[in-house]
Parts: C-alpha cells; structure tokens; sequence
C-alpha cells in the first residue's frame, strides 16, 4: 500500500518523529521549501515539467503516477518543483498577448488583460477552487478507516493547475485561430466551433480534476467529481438551441474588463 499524509506524522517504528524530522514535514517547511526555490531555477526540472504538460494532454494517468513516486520517495504528494507553475506562468503571458493581439487591444489594454487572467483566472479562481475541493475531500471523501490521513492544499492547487492547464491552450492558444474568422460571426457554425472548444475544455478540467483526486487511495466515492459532466452538456446543448456564443460572450466581457 502506497504510504500517505498522517495528519499527525508518526515513524515507521514507535514513537513519534523526532523534533527536526516533525518540521521537515509541517505545511510551513514545505511551502517554504517551493517558494525559495522558485528564484533559482538551475535548480528546477523544466523539462520534466514539459513531459507533464505533454502527458496532461495524451495521457493523464502517468502525470498522476508520477504524484505516486513523489509521495513514496519525499513524503509528500505536491510538487516540492515550482518548474511547472513557471512554464504555466509563461504560456498565460504568451497566450494573453496573443489574445490581446486578437482582439486588437494597444499595449496598456493587453497589460491590463495580462493582469486578469493570471491574477483572477489562474490564481484568484485556482485558489477558491483549491481551497473548495481540499474542504470537500478532507471533509467528505476520505475513507472512514482512514480519517487520520488528509488531503495536502497544495496537492489541490497542484490539480487545479494541472486541470487548468488544457483549458488555457485549448481557449487561449487553439481558439485564437478560429476567433476572428469564424466563431465571433453570427453563424450556426460560429458559436458550435467556439461553444464545442469551451466543452472540451472544460470537459479536460472536470476529468484531470476527478483523476488527480481519484488517484489518492484514501479517498473514496471520487466518481462524484464527474457528475459535473452531465451539467456541462446539457448547457451546451442549451447554448446550441438558444444561439448563445460562448467565445463571443468571453471577448466582450475582457473588452469590458480593460477599458
């Protein structure tokens, strides 16, 4: 069985962890531990961040395999490498200029963009999200046998990025190329590209989300996560029967946001 986080870390033989080794495990140690670490990036595995974002793509279930090896080898199931919020910062940067560019917005318009979409999108919503589902899972999925294990916040910050970041090249990367010349027309076949894009991504988030979770072996009942999905199709198909365009919804309200 794979070890997991003790809410009151004990040793392997009787008796508790010795005062060093306690504070090596506490949230504070490790939280620190990630954040020095993201001014030296020597010392940080970009490329192993790359096969992340690659396999988050084609195969999911190995990026959350690897969570497993994490846990076994450093006791704890979060990233301990900044690498890949760093990456992630970088595709936001590249793929809102890219936006801005779309939308033809000036330099100050595109900054003010930039702004929003790391700063709410990503982190304000990521940290809401997080904190909601670290609630949920502690509170009612962890198995009753095993209620002295617990979910790590930042495990659940580290799902969300890793659901975040499919829906961020699939609506900020893919759809660019399809925005001006056909999903912002009044067409059937604008707002079914465009609203078709938005179900897939947001499909991408629910399912990363449910394996991140599912993934944890003290938790129980994680098919929940995935009924999510029955809502988001039939709002698409609402969406479809009503004539709403998504993307077109999404352009106006960040032309509002900037001005």
């Amino acid at each position: 069985m794979l070890p997991t986080t003790l809410a009151n870390p004990r040793s392997q033989g009787n008796g508790a962890l010795s005062p060093r080794d306690a504070a090596r495990h506490t949230a504070g140690a490790k939280r620190y531990k990630y954040l020095r670490r993201l001014f030296h990036f020597r010392q940080m595995d970009f490329e192993f961040a790359l096969w992340q974002m690659l396999y988050l793509f084609t195969s999911p279930q190995r990026v959350y395999r690897n969570f497993h090896y994490r846990k076994q080898t450093k006791d704890q199931w979060a990233r301990d490498d900044p690498a890949f919020l760093v990456l992630l910062s970088v595709w936001l940067c590249v793929s809102t200029v890219g936006f801005g560019f779309v939308l033809d917005m000036g330099f100050f318009e595109t900054i003010k963009l930039l702004l929003w979409v790391v700063f709410i999108d990503c982190v304000g919503v990521g940290l809401l999200i997080a904190t909601l589902m670290w609630f949920i899972s502690n509170k009612y999925l962890v198995k009753q046998q095993n209620r002295d294990y617990d979910v790590e916040w930042g495990y659940a910050f580290d799902v969300h990025l890793n659901a975040f970041y499919p829906l961020l090249v699939i609506l900020h990367f893919i759809q660019l190329f399809f925005i001006n010349y056909v999903i912002v027309s009044d067409s059937v076949i604008g707002y079914f590209v465009g609203n078709t894009l938005w179900l897939i991504a947001i499909g991408y988030y629910i399912y990363v989300t449910f394996l991140g979770y599912s993934a944890l072996p003290f938790l129980k009942n994680t098919a929940v996560l995935l009924y999510p999905f029955a809502l988001l199709i039939m709002l698409y198909l609402i969406s479809l029967a009503c004539g709403w365009n998504f993307t077109k919804m999404l352009c106006s309200f960040y032309k509002y946001r900037v001005k």
